[in-house]
């Protein structure tokens, strides 16, 4: 209702001042004065000087009072390098916008129509023409000088001890799957395997996905190289993580990947903002469907031993869903058993194990 009640205001000063000067145009036509041909060029060349104070004035304001607003704070080694090349960007942007719109007002105002002055034509002049393409190029060709130094980092691959974390999207939610804590190393998937259990396609072929496991909320090392493997299952999502100032499409039949270095935990971020219940999450910022907007995942970023404790807390896939022994070669079902962690003496341990007796005799 506020809002309503100033944008009637403000058209209704605008109304006042518009019938004042219709206004002083008429009483002086009644008066017989004899002025320009033209009599709202005055006004409308002192309008534009009051529109560019008042414009940059009140950029300026919101852009300082509303800063915090729309300005997360990093929590990323690289997010460092790319808000500083952003904020170069965006000064380099700023002071042209200002020097032009400064430039641009001035002169609507002081070359406004007069009677007594005739315009100059120009119909070439080659230094202008220097200048101003030199010049931007120049600027244009450093900041993408710098900009592919940044992207040659960021996208460079990620070390052999980083962390690795497979991220999958689908209609609507995402799923995270983390190799075992004793080899690193995800197993392979195969699209075809995919069942209402077998939500990864994990290919039980592989050794290394007997200890796999899937977790619902991104669990991340502070100060440790992530490594993330991102694919879809469906439609093209897309990965985004605003704090680390991470984004990747996850696209499907093909891996994407990106890595970076967490540098705050959450519970820094909590320190930092002075609020104790925020939480990092990752949203999918591709148009997907309907259900797009529910693509919410929780992130939480720990420190290493804590990280590291929860990841040993977690049970393998292949735990959780004992039956898929069966599709294990008989030849890596004891290996698969150890590895999960199911017990032999467990009643899927022993039909996998007299399975494995049967086929050998």
């Amino acid at each position: 209702m506020m809002s309503l009640i100033i944008g009637l205001g403000v058209i209704l000063v605008l109304g006042i001042l518009y019938m004042i000067f219709r206004i002083g145009s008429l009483v002086g036509l009644v008066k017989g004065k004899q002025g320009d041909e033209h009599p709202g060029n005055d006004t409308h060349g002192y309008l534009f000087l009051v529109f560019m104070v008042l414009g940059l004035g009140l950029f300026g304001w919101y852009s300082y009072a509303h800063y915090d607003s729309y300005v997360l704070p990093v929590a990323s080694e690289h997010g460092v390098a790319t808000d500083n090349l952003f904020w170069i960007t965006m000064w380099i942007c700023l002071v042209a916008f200002v020097v032009l719109s400064i430039v641009m007002f001035t002169f609507a105002y002081k070359y406004r129509y007069n009677s007594n002055r005739k315009a100059t034509f120009f119909p070439e002049n080659n230094k202008l023409e220097i200048v101003w393409t030199v010049i931007p190029a120049a600027v244009l060709a450093l900041l993408i000088f710098k900009g592919l130094r940044v992207w040659g980092d960021i996208t460079s691959p990620a070390s052999d001890d980083a962390e690795v974390i497979e991220m999958v999207g689908q209609q609507f939610a995402w799923t995270a799957r983390y190799p075992g804590v004793k080899d690193n190393q995800l197993g392979e998937v195969n699209y075809k395997l995919i069942d209402a259990v077998n939500e990864f396609g994990l290919d039980l072929t592989d050794k290394n996905s007997f200890d796999d496991f899937k977790a619902l909320e991104l669990h991340l090392p502070k100060g440790k190289e992530v490594h993330l493997k991102i694919r879809a299952k469906d439609v093209i999502h897309s990965v985004f993580l605003p704090h680390f100032r991470v984004k990747m499409d996850a696209v499907p039949g093909m891996y994407t990947n990106f890595k970076f270095v967490p540098t705050k935990s959450t519970q820094d971020m909590r320190n930092e903002t002075g609020n104790p219940e925020f939480n990092y999450e990752l949203a999918c910022t591709e148009v997907c469907g309907q259900g797009h907007f529910s693509m919410r995942f929780l992130v939480v970023v720990e420190e290493p031993e804590e990280y590291e404790k929860w990841k040993a807390a977690q049970e393998p896939w292949l735990k959780q869903n004992p039956d898929y022994l069966a599709k294990v070669p008989s030849s890596l079902r004891e290996v698969a058993m150890i590895k999960s962690g199911i017990p032999i003496e467990s009643e899927a341990g022993v039909a996998a194990t007299s399975q494995t007796v049967s086929i050998s005799n």
